[in-house]
């Protein structure tokens, strides 16, 4: 017979829903699924081993004290516990329930606690009336000859008098171990909850950095470009042809450069020096008689991690407003070192134009801030940027980046070529 779909509904509700069990049988074909079976199974022996140890230390005292007195038949009672054992253990199965229907919480423990009250008293008379049932014509069949068993009345007292008190307090044990795992599960739950908002939310963060510091990096690409493009225009205007053309090349390898790491916010020290010396070399031979420029790092600095073009607009501010600006030029110096945990990378151009504090320059300042910026996302407060200004009219920028080596996949050497005043090295 073919049921409507709301129906089939509740009747997974009321089944527990259709599972497939390891021998690929639909479970809502079975009056109990039998997933729901197994962990009845689970809890019943559970139950029936913990109260056989209770059972046990009954029947452990029941003995010393037959000892103690010199009482004959040191088993006689084991019989009495081992079917309190075992029926204890089959109504725990429904105080589990009762307690899972009716749960013990704060917006209704008042009336539950009402119930369970009646119910626990329940659970006493219940377990008293099966040990009747079963105690009477067993002991008669078995002839164990024990003489609260012979009267009605005598076994109807002795069972309450030694089961009545124990059962109720046996409810409420059995109703708090049942309450604390479920305020533990509950506990457990909020605390994965809890975990997953924080993840969650450090996602958001991250990628909430990652926004930031991709703006900024998209702030900074293009501001470089055309100015390494006008830099070009100029020696076209100044009929340049082959220095042009070479550094068309030039700039095509930066670009290139540049665009292989579009995606990383770190690269290798000797990644970035890569930037800095094919930019220098292009700028070298629009300015061939006014330009020196010199590049160097020790050795073991070369896989340090730095921000993708951390240096570049800090060399261009070095070229625009140290050596364009000054009819004799001047020298530009990039310098990488480290001092104890921290790389030091500094800047220098002995140009009189450089921008002195107070002036106001867009390019410069936005050159600075974009860098500052950068750095505070990266770093937070392990990273300094410091300008220093010397009576000499020079001006020294020195990026300071807590050391740590970035593994390179590639090292470049870049044939600069030779061009009046030093060669970039």
């Amino acid at each position: 017979m073919l049921l409507p779909d709301g129906k089939i509904e509740r009747a997974n509700e009321v089944f527990g829903g259709a599972m497939n069990n390891e021998h690929g049988l639909d479970e809502s074909l079975h009056p109990i699924p039998v997933s729901r079976m197994r962990r009845w199974l689970r809890l019943y022996a559970i139950s029936l081993a913990a109260w056989t140890v209770v059972g046990v230390m009954y029947i452990g005292a029941d003995i010393t004290r037959r000892l103690y007195w010199d009482i004959p038949k040191l088993w006689q009672e084991s019989w009495f516990w081992s079917v309190r054992v075992i029926v204890s253990a089959s109504l725990t199965l429904a105080v589990l329930w009762l307690g899972r229907r009716w749960p013990i919480e704060r917006r209704t423990w008042l009336r539950h606690i009402g119930l369970h009250v009646l119910f626990g008293a329940g659970f006493a008379l219940a377990r008293a009336v099966l040990e009747l049932a079963v105690h009477i014509p067993l002991d008669a069949a078995l002839g164990l000859g024990r003489e609260w068993t012979q009267s009605l009345g005598n076994a109807v007292a002795v069972v309450m008098i030694f089961g009545f008190h124990e059962g109720v307090l046996a409810y409420w044990v059995i109703l708090s171990i049942q309450s604390a795992f479920r305020y533990h599960e509950k506990f457990q739950e909020r605390a994965r909850q809890a975990l997953k908002l924080e993840l969650h939310a450090a996602e958001l963060r991250t990628q909430i950095v990652q926004a930031q510091l991709g703006a900024l990096k998209m702030q900074l690409q293009p501001h470089f470009l055309f100015n390494t493009l006008n830099a070009i225009v100029v020696l076209v205007r100044q009929q340049k042809g082959l220095l042009a053309e070479e550094a068309l090349t030039r700039f095509s390898d930066l670009l290139r450069a540049v665009l292989d790491d579009r995606d990383a916010q770190e690269v290798t020290l000797d990644r970035e020096l890569v930037y800095v010396r094919l930019y220098l070399s292009i700028e070298q031979m629009r300015f061939p008689d006014r330009m020196q420029a010199h590049v160097s790092a020790e050795p073991e600095l070369l896989d340090a991690a730095v921000p993708h073009l951390a240096l570049q607009p800090l060399v261009e501010n070095a070229v625009r407003h140290g050596i364009a600006r000054r009819a004799a030029g001047g020298r530009i110096e990039v310098h990488a070192f480290r001092v104890r945990e921290k790389l030091h990378i500094a800047i220098k151009n002995d140009g009189a134009g450089a921008v002195r504090k107070g002036e106001t320059n867009g390019g410069y300042g936005m050159g600075l801030a974009n860098l500052r910026a950068r750095l505070e996302q990266l770093y937070g407060s392990e990273a300094e940027l410091h300008t220093a200004f010397g009576d000499d009219g020079a001006t020294t920028v020195t990026v300071i980046l807590p050391f740590r080596n970035l593994a390179s996949t590639e090292k470049e050497t870049l044939l600069l070529g030779e061009f009046a005043g030093d060669c970039v090295g």
